[in-house]
């Protein structure tokens, strides 16, 4: 009884966001193109009092032209069947508010892949998880390569997997973790991360070495070591790292499994330093942390930043 009601509610989301575009295309395309502005905005008005009159509450101005948006974000009717069968209206609303048309394909993806509510989703947003996400550093034709393979479900790329800030404002560091701490830190590092286990021994030689965390990573088929550093990045942090991931890939990798990775989080680091290791590629990682998360503005202000510089660099390279 209850999946069938789930079944009932999903065909009618599907078929309301249908009907919503459908809507919004023909009233930006007859009414609400170029020379037609202020014709269009009149109309708008009638047919909302005249969708209102006959069906009530939901065709009041202000949502026509959210439709209208809709339609003009999403212009293309192939894909718009195919996210009314993934996506609620909610789920849309947040979407066609954001501006930049890559970050809103990033959260499309997102959502759809990882199934976000939209709730889930609207805390992603608030929590700039774009910026925050490797991939948001590279040039806008790798952002545009990497999720264009995600909607044709290639296999997902590390930048889209890693961060460059993580917010562990619920970890009690250094101790050790509790069982909830550790269902909180899956939560931010994203859905395809399972627990394996915590100080993970290797004995090289006489040697004993411990591992803070180890984790596997479903879509990339690999395990993801890592090590969490209380003070600034160090180059032999990268050493250390390498020796652990030779040790994984020798004694835990299973035939048919992807070479293991390595993600150090450290509370501060050097740009350049992290550049000249080349450990923006390759199998190891290093990305900050925060342990109280900052007023949005501020943060909003350190990523931003700290995007357009690694563009920057980027475009001297090239």
């Amino acid at each position: 009884m209850i999946q069938a009601r789930g079944r009932v509610a999903q065909t009618v989301n599907s078929e309301l966001v249908w009907l919503y575009w459908q809507i919004g295309h023909r009233l930006r395309t007859e009414f609400l193109k170029e020379g037609r502005a202020e014709y269009g905005q009149g109309v708008v008005s009638l047919v909302s009092e005249s969708l209102t009159a006959e069906f009530g509450r939901g065709f009041e101005r202000r949502n026509l032209y959210r439709m209208a948006q809709f339609a003009e974000v999403f212009p293309d009717a192939t894909i718009v069947s195919a996210l009314r069968t993934q996506l609620s209206w909610t789920h849309l609303r947040e979407l066609i508010a954001i501006e930049d048309p890559l970050k809103r394909r990033f959260y499309t993806e997102l959502c759809c892949i990882e199934r976000w509510s939209t709730r889930t989703l609207k805390s992603k947003m608030d929590g700039m998880l774009f910026e925050r996400t490797a991939i948001a550093r590279r040039p806008a034709s790798v952002i545009d390569e990497a999720l264009a393979g995600l909607e044709s479900q290639q296999p997902v790329t590390p930048d889209l997997v890693f961060r460059d800030l993580y917010i562990l404002d619920f970890l009690g560091m250094p101790a050790d973790y509790s069982e909830s701490e550790l269902e909180q830190f899956l939560l931010e590092l994203g859905v395809g991360f399972t627990f394996v286990t915590r100080q993970k021994r290797m004995s090289i030689g006489a040697d004993d070495y411990y591992l803070d965390l180890l984790f596997f990573h479903r879509s990339l088929k690999a395990l993801v070591a890592v090590e969490l550093k209380l003070g600034r990045f160090d180059a032999r942090d990268k050493g250390q790292m390498e020796l652990y991931l030779r040790w994984l890939n020798k004694h835990e990798r299973q035939p048919w499994e992807n070479p293991p990775l390595g993600l150090i989080l450290c509370a501060d680091k050097n740009l350049e330093q992290i550049e000249l290791l080349e450990l923006n590629e390759g199998s190891i990682r290093v990305a900050t942390y925060l342990t109280e998360l900052p007023p949005r503005e501020v943060l909003e202000k350190k990523l931003v930043e700290s995007i357009e510089h690694a563009r920057a660099r980027a475009r001297g390279r090239s």
